[in-house]
């Protein structure tokens, strides 16, 4: 199983300079918050074991904020030394399709998005649960 840390490498990698808004600590966030979402509902299995929370701005991985804190709101370094092959083809097309259609957001946008979502609302600044996350992102796909 991958870690949220991997997840996010991978969203950072994925970035175009060149294409609109560049990833944020905020906007990394909600990406890998999408991306467990929808493995939970295609694949009936979490891409990552690590804990999300239901913050002020919307759903937080902690250990990935500890991660990228001191960027603050600044736009996140690409990686040089993700290794791809931590990820199988069926994860990568996951990944991608989340930051195809995500990733076009800005930071603000997904978490404007996230607060209208059960998983945050009903978790009520606390854990939200992959249950949650995976009776939602069912209905999503239909």
């Amino acid at each position: 199983m991958l870690t949220a840390s991997d997840v996010a490498r991978y969203f950072l990698a994925s970035q175009d300079d060149d294409c609109g808004e560049l990833i944020t600590n905020l906007k990394l966030q909600k990406l890998c918050y999408y991306a467990q979402g929808f493995s939970l509902a295609i694949r009936n299995e979490p891409l990552f074991a690590d804990r999300i929370e239901a913050w002020k701005h919307g759903p937080v991985i902690p250990s990935l904020w500890q991660e990228y804190r001191d960027y603050e709101y600044r736009p996140i370094d690409v990686p040089e030394d993700v290794d791809f092959d931590l990820y199988n083809q069926d994860t990568k097309d996951l990944l991608d399709e989340v930051y195809n259609v995500y990733g076009q957001f800005s930071a603000w946008k997904l978490r404007d998005m996230s607060h209208e979502e059960p998983p945050w609302r009903e978790a009520n600044g606390g854990e939200i649960s992959i249950e949650s996350m995976k009776k939602y992102f069912k209905t999503l796909l239909n």
